[in-house]
Order: C-alpha cells, then structure tokens, then sequence
C-alpha cells in the first residue's frame, strides 16, 4: 500500500494495515470496557467479562490452574485470529491469508512456547529436556522446534486462503445469494474454526512443556 522511506524502504502491504486496524480497534474495545469497572457489570463490560470467563475456561480446561498465567497471550492471539478470518465477510481481504502474516503468528507462538517451557523448568532443564528419554532424540527434538511453527502457518495460511480464494471465484461466476450463503461457512465457521484450532494447538504446546517440568 505504501512504503516506510527508512533503510532503503520498508513496504506495507494491505495485509499489515488490516492488522493494525484490527489492533486497534480491540484495543479501543477493551479501553473502553474496563476504565470504569463496576461490581456488577453490564453492557460493554459485561461482554467483555464474558468473553474472558470463557477463554480462562478454555485454557484452563487443558492446562488446569497452571494455565492461568498463558491466558493473556492465548487470549489475545484468538481475539486477533477471529476477527482477522471473518473480517473478510466485509469485504475486507483477511490478514491471515498472507503467508508471512500466518508464519509470523507461528513463530512468536512457538517462541512463547519456549518462554514458558523455560521459565517452568529453568534453562538448564529446558535443555535437559533435548535428551529425554534417549540422547539419540536431539536432533528430532531441535527439528521439533522448526516443524511445529511451520505446520500451525502452513495450516492457518492454507485454510484461510484457500477459503478466501473459492469466495472470490464464486463471486465472479454465481449469483448474489450464493456468495452470501457460502460467506457464513468460509468466513465465520471457517474462520472460527481455524482461530480455535491454533489457539487449542498453542495451549497444548505450552502446557506439554509444563507437565514436563512438573513430572
């Protein structure tokens, strides 16, 4: 859309300023909700409590108690996903349908998802944990570490992709009420459906790390 004049030029694609958007509309929303809380919600507020009441339970549920200190990220990446996949219902071209968007959502996961293996079990153990059960595991375990982010962009990417494309190409060859229909599948179950999944993969990553460190 526009190029960032610093070192040598920095392009922004439609993709980063959708992001943004969505950023800071979620960040207004939630402002807005919490600067007054009341004892007894209501209105935005009460939405909100809602909807975080439901993500603890979701993380909670896999993890247990322990879980509690992961709820911000997950909660945060399942917010970003949910409306980054329907958003494209409002003719909007979905973030996540650009590759570099998904493997950047990866990669931070996964980068999370250490964090929090060694901040459950200490550096030392962390690296401990390349050689069980059997040192022969190493070099599985450290490709572990490639393969796992490559596979939750690969997933999101293709998903919403390949989603976003069939909605363009009905679009050009059927009738109105067709695209309409189609949109409640690919853009809101779908795109649900692949926020959940990568948010669910993210808590089970992180939680394998912590029952590790716990047994």
């Amino acid at each position: 859309m526009f190029t960032v004049p610093i070192l040598g030029g920095i392009p922004v694609t439609d993709s980063v300023v959708v992001s943004w958007f969505i950023v800071a509309i979620l960040g207004l929303l939630f402002w807005i909700g919490g600067r007054r809380l009341k004892n007894i919600p209501g209105g935005l507020q009460n939405v909100l409590e809602i909807v975080l009441d439901f993500i603890d339970s979701f993380v909670t549920d896999v993890t247990g108690p322990r879980g509690e200190a992961i709820v911000p990220y997950v909660g945060t990446i399942s917010l970003y996903l949910i409306v980054a996949n329907i958003i494209g219902a409002f003719g909007i071209s979905p973030p996540t349908r650009d590759v570099n968007i998904a493997a950047s959502l990866a990669v931070l996961t996964m980068l999370f998802v250490i964090y929090s293996s060694i901040k459950a079990r200490g550096f030392k153990g962390w690296l401990k944990s390349f050689t069980e059960p059997l040192s022969i595991m190493v070099p599985f375990k450290i490709m572990d570490l490639f393969t796992r982010p490559l596979s939750l962009a690969v997933r999101l990417f293709g998903n919403v992709m390949a989603g976003f494309i069939i909605m363009e190409l009905v679009k050009g060859f059927v009738p109105m009420i067709v695209p309409s229909f189609l949109s409640l599948y690919f853009d809101f179950f779908d795109g649900v459906i692949q926020a959940v999944v990568f948010s669910l993969l993210t808590v089970m990553y992180v939680n394998e790390g912590i029952e590790k460190a716990e047994s």
